[in-house]
């Protein structure tokens, strides 16, 4: 038996009331002398015994009156029995964990998994009474779709019709601590909690986020879990899709790895992967797969459009569609903004000679400027900056920030060697600095040439008429900084002595090449030589390309997205499924913003006003394909590590929910029952004590 209102029964210290009343008329008795007759002695005697017996009667009827109230107010009930007409009246809290995420867009023949537990859920909602408290709790963590608690269960049902399944994935483990955080702010007696997932295996929890319940999941709280999946089902994803092309050029081949993984226990033949670009279909393939296989599919497509290109790799339909499309996104320049800014305009007539063809068709647009006015020009309306100095002392701020924000730097030294110069330069912006200067004036330096090329590199490919025979002569260099990347970057070109030639470094999301030596004819013979206008051509699309190729995002992750190009204080986030978010830039100076709400796969276009400023590709978590499920002590373990004290309700699938529900929850109360014998006891008592009070009257006379 449970008391609702435990606290009444102090009210129990009433009941020692009547004992100390008779305890004190004991002391009042009075001495009564009687007639000398012996038989009216022993009536006497009898009627006094009787009315002593009454009293004693009494004393134990009014302390049962006193008990049989208190507890009657104390609410007791029993656990666990419905009686008919005792329905508690007790406040129920009942917390809904329902799993939204697509591992639940399986169909069976009662439809999808997901459509089952809001079906399950508005059934539960019937066994609710006016005044109880309800809340929902989602797997995928969309706060946006949950419900904090609330007595109005039309709220509720309302926001079940407006559910969709989500595209991110979550744990069990993380819901319900959610969930009980929610609960734990009730203060009704009843406390519930159901759980509506198909117990996906590596979905329950990570381990090392497994926190202790057993401080809001008392032993009070029960919990009620219902199972929705089947035994087998078939299933192929894609689990990972990869731009492999680094220099985007219009007209010329994209490169894709697309990861295609047998998450079903049957062979797969002739699955046709398909590859889109700009909504089309690019190229295709077919694959054939074991149970449990994973391959790597590649593909290649040709697209002429330019600007931001949404590209996607689809397969056949299977039992979870959701994983069977896979998001990127590429960005074909059409022009490449350039600008070079020097500290000698002479410096630079090499560089602008290898960039004159691009720039006369059209796909490089070049710009100038002194290195002493990089302050006054506005750095992010460029894609590749070309710097060539290091000597004059400026201000690097705009640069490093430009870096940051994904922008690409070639660096070469001035034509004027100065190794302290160069040095202050390297450290402003993150490089390593020189360790020295090479110049071929010097009576112990020894000729130098190049020793290694990391012809895998991008800016070497399709730069040779054949790929067998990739060599580069080596330029007669003269002077040069002896650099080396010290674990900062990679050496693309090495000299002999092991300097660094040409090095790749990434400062924050932008890229850097850096050149040891000047390009003029002082230092080397470099820009005379045959690799140096295709590598100056193809650095700067390798530098022009945008950085969001190589991120993965996961639905429900935060985007970190680069604002530093606005041209409104307001940005627009389309997301793919067409539905849009405006956010207010009002007073933010920031270059980056952070964005949420990233529930929907596919791609998420930002905008300022009319212009584009990137696309952002978001796809689901591969673990969600995998369609294996835990067994009931495996859960039971889980409920074990978290130290739940309560008591958990397993309601297999098909199984009516509301007779077991019924079973569990403090359903009848006995207060009524309490509050009548009170009453039939209080009659008696009139009763006995009336009589009892008409024999002490005789007695007395």
């Amino acid at each position: 038996m449970t008391f609702l209102n435990p606290a009444v029964l102090m009210g129990l210290a009433a009941a020692s009331i009547p004992v100390l009343i008779h305890l004190l008329n004991l002391r009042k008795l009075k001495k009564i002398e009687f007639s000398t007759l012996n038989f009216l002695k022993q009536l006497q005697k009898n009627k006094i015994r009787r009315v002593r017996l009454k009293q004693w009667l009494l004393l134990a009827l009014r302390v049962l009156i006193i008990l049989m109230l208190v507890t009657a107010f104390a609410r007791p009930t029993l656990e666990g029995v419905s009686i008919g007409g005792t329905t508690s009246a007790a406040k129920t809290t009942a917390i809904f964990v329902l799993d939204d995420t697509f591992s639940m867009s399986v169909i069976d023949q009662k439809g999808s998994y997901f459509n089952q537990a809001i079906e399950t859920i508005k059934r539960l909602l019937n066994q609710l009474e006016k005044g109880d408290d309800v809340g929902l709790i989602l797997v995928s963590g969309d706060k946006d779709y949950e419900l904090p608690l609330t007595s109005n269960i039309n709220s509720l049902e309302k926001r079940l019709d407006e559910l969709k399944i989500s595209s991110a994935s979550g744990t069990i483990s993380s819901a319900l601590i959610a969930a009980s955080g929610l609960i734990s702010q009730s203060k009704n007696f009843n406390k519930e909690i159901y759980l509506l997932t198909d117990f996906q295996k590596g979905r329950i929890a990570i381990d090392e986020n497994i926190s202790n319940l057993n401080q809001v999941l008392k032993e009070q709280v029960k919990l009620y879990s219902f199972g929705f999946a089947e035994e087998v089902v078939y299933n192929i994803g894609i689990d990972a899709l990869l731009v492999t092309t680094k220099i985007f050029e219009k007209g010329k081949p994209v490169r894709f790895e697309a990861t295609v993984t047998n998450y079903s226990g049957q062979t797969v033949n002739n699955l046709v992967v398909s590859l889109f670009l700009g909504g089309k279909r690019s190229a295709q393939q077919s694959i054939n797969l074991n149970p449990g296989e994973t391959t790597v599919v590649q593909l290649e497509g040709i697209t002429k459009q330019t600007g931001y290109v949404d590209a996607y790799v689809e397969i056949e339909d299977d039992d979870i569609s959701m994983d069977n499309t896979r998001y990127a996104s590429v960005y074909i320049p059409e022009v490449i903004s350039v600008i070079i800014l020097h500290e000698n305009i002479a410096d630079t007539k090499f560089i602008k000679l290898a960039l004159q063809p691009a720039v006369e068709n059209g796909n490089i647009k070049l710009t100038e400027q002194k290195l002493s006015r990089i302050n006054s020009v506005q750095l992010n309306s460029y894609d590749v900056v070309i710097l060539v100095g290091g000597n004059e002392n400026f201000n690097t701020d705009e640069l490093l920030a430009y870096l940051r924000n994904g922008g690409g730097v070639a660096l070469f030294p001035s034509s004027q060697p100065e190794l302290s110069g160069f040095q202050n330069l390297a450290g402003k912006i993150l490089l390593p600095s020189p360790s020295g200067i090479v110049i071929s004036s010097d009576e112990n330096s020894d000729p130098v040439d190049f020793d290694k090329t990391d012809f895998n590199h991008p800016v070497f490919q399709n730069i040779f008429r054949d790929d067998k025979k990739m060599q580069i002569a080596s330029p007669e260099i003269k002077t040069y900084y002896k650099i080396s990347p010290r674990g900062k970057g990679n050496s693309l070109i090495t000299l002999l002595d092991g300097s660094s030639f040409l090095g790749e470094y990434k400062i924050g999301n932008g890229k850097v090449f850096v050149f040891n030596v000047a390009p003029v004819l002082e230092w080397s013979d470099f820009p005379l030589k045959s690799i140096f206008a295709p590598l100056i051509y193809k650095s700067i699309y390798y530098l022009a390309a945008k950085r969001n190729t190589d991120i993965g995002y996961l639905s429900g992750e935060p985007l970190n997205i680069n604002i530093s190009n606005r041209l409104l204080p307001q940005i627009k986030i389309e997301k793919p499924d067409r539905s849009e978010d405006l956010i207010n830039l009002n007073g933010n100076d920031s270059e980056f913003i952070s964005y949420n709400n990233t529930f929907v796969s596919g791609n998420y276009d930002i905008y300022s006003g009319e212009k584009l400023l990137e696309m952002i590709s978001v796809n689901n978590d591969p673990i969600e394909s995998n369609v294996t499920y835990i067994s009931d002590s495996e859960f039971d373990d889980y409920l074990t590590k978290v130290n739940y004290e309560g008591v958990h309700f397993r309601i297999a699938k098909g199984e009516d929910p509301a007779a077991v529900i019924l079973q569990a929850r403090f359903g009848s109360e006995l207060w009524r029952y309490f509050l009548i014998a009170a009453f039939i006891l209080a009659l008696l008592e009139m009763t006995i004590a009336r009589s009892a009070k008409k024999e002490l009257a005789e007695v007395s006379e």
